[in-house]
């Protein structure tokens, strides 16, 4: 392994194991509260507004923002996970679009069990739907999260840029002192986090048998062997 691979995968697991260390060990009240405070679920569109309304906005960029982000299109791919009646994911996945046709960049969508295994190797705690990664193609390993819950679209995209970068050589610590806060703004839950592995379809490019709300991400699945990301 490279030694850049290396310190990335160092600084991706020492974070990972800080925020499961944290999420085991006793706390007082006042931190319980802090920690609740920080997630947000929601199960309507005005809650989902109100609390982006509360989420700074990114407004300053890098100069090689727009040339980083179209010329790795190719290079790396957006995995968002989703499930069925998640108001977040669904505002997510319309930013993602966007982002995809305006950069060039595939985005595909995994569901529940497969966005929960992926998020234990990691070491982090699982708290909702949306959760987006960056990797590139042909490595499933190598994942950088870029999103806990839904953003703004600035926010997402300098994030993704700033995952490029470090899968493609900055220093893992720099990239992720540089990036927006999660924002924990996730579905209400319910049954649906309950469903059974399976391959989902990417980009939006569901079989025609399988119908679904316009605008809303492919979070139906398509029965097959489990994915192996």
């Amino acid at each position: 392994m490279r030694p850049r691979a290396i310190a990335l995968v160092s600084v991706v697991t020492a974070l990972a194991a800080a925020t499961a260390a944290a999420f085991r060990a006793p706390v007082s009240s006042q931190q319980d509260a802090a920690r609740r405070a920080a997630i947000h679920p929601v199960a309507d569109d005005a809650n989902l507004r109100g609390w982006l309304a509360r989420v700074p906005l990114t407004r300053q960029f890098p100069p090689d923002f727009t040339d980083t982000l179209r010329g790795q299109a190719r290079a790396f791919v957006i995995e968002m996970s989703t499930t069925p009646g998640c108001i977040p994911c669904g505002d997510m996945w319309i930013k993602l679009q966007g982002f995809g046709r305006q950069y060039g960049w595939r985005v595909a969508a995994i569901g529940s069990q497969q966005a929960m295994l992926r998020s234990g190797r990691l070491g982090l705690p699982w708290v909702g739907h949306p959760v987006v990664w960056v990797r590139p193609v042909t490595d499933a390993n190598r994942i950088v999260p870029v999103a806990i819950g839904t953003d703004h679209g600035p926010n997402l995209a300098r994030n993704v840029y700033l995952a490029v970068k470090m899968l493609t050589g900055v220093r893992p610590d720099v990239g992720l002192r540089a990036m927006s806060k999660y924002t924990g703004i996730v579905g209400a839950g319910g049954a649906a986090d309950r469903v059974k592995p399976g391959k989902l379809s990417m980009a939006g490019q569901l079989p025609l048998h399988l119908s679904r709300a316009r605008g809303s991400p492919p979070c139906l699945l398509v029965p097959s062997a489990p994915a192996n990301t």
